[in-house]
Formats: C-alpha cells, sequence, structure tokens
C-alpha cells in the first residue's frame, strides 16, 4: 500500500472506479444489457454444461459486477442472490432484473463484511 493511504481510503477509491466501470459496461455492446433483457443468454455453453439443470438450486455469486451472469441463472431457474460492494452496480442489477422480470436478490456488501 503507498504511504499515506489508508486501507479505507484505497477501499473508496475502488468502489468509486467500480461505479464508474459500471456505468460503461451497461451501456457497452459487449455486455449487451437490451440483448440480454430481450432474452440473450449471458452464460458460456461450458458453464451450462457443467453445472446442468439448476432449476431449484440456490447460487450466492460474490462480486457479480452489475449482475448479468447471476440473472443467467436466474433464468435458468436458479434462486439468485448477488453480491457486490458497489453501489452503482447493486442498482444497475436489481434495474435490469426488474426489466428482465426476473426474480433476484441483490446485496450491496464488501464480501469479508458478509455474514
Amino acid at each position: 500500500m503507498t504511504e499515506g493511504v489508508s486501507l479505507s481510503d484505497a477501499i473508496a477509491a475502488n468502489r468509486t472506479l467500480w461505479d464508474s466501470w459500471t456505468r460503461v459496461h451497461r451501456d457497452s455492446a459487449f455486455y449487451d444489457v437490451a440483448g440480454f433483457v430481450a432474452g440473450r443468454d449471458p452464460l458460456s455453453h461450458i458453464e451450462a454444461e457443467e453445472l446442468g439443470d439448476v432449476a431449484g438450486k440456490r447460487f450466492l455469486h460474490l462480486q457479480c459486477h452489475f449482475g448479468i451472469d447471476t440473472l443467467g441463472w436466474a433464468r435458468r431457474g436458479a434462486a439468485v442472490t448477488g453480491v457486490d460492494f458497489s453501489p452503482e452496480a447493486i442498482a444497475t442489477a436489481r434495474r435490469i432484473a426488474t426489466q428482465a422480470g426476473l426474480d433476484a436478490t441483490f446485496v450491496e456488501s464488501d464480501v469479508y463484511a458478509l455474514g
């Protein structure tokens, strides 16, 4: 850690950075939020094949960013909870879940503070 920079200041700076990246990512063609809301599957065939049928299973996705993959599992029938420390990411994940008509829980928290 840089001398004179506290851990809490470093965490706050990192959170601010991820808030900014969330705004960039949600509007990017790479994440294609509109396509996801319309039904595009964000998960790779490898993920789907490895986990198989997830209907009725419970998933906890740590550092979920703004929840596109988390919501992909919800669309496949899993009960999902996504966790991220970025308030912008969690607010965005909740909006996308509503737009897509998917049931998911999103929690704003540092993964080390979950209890």
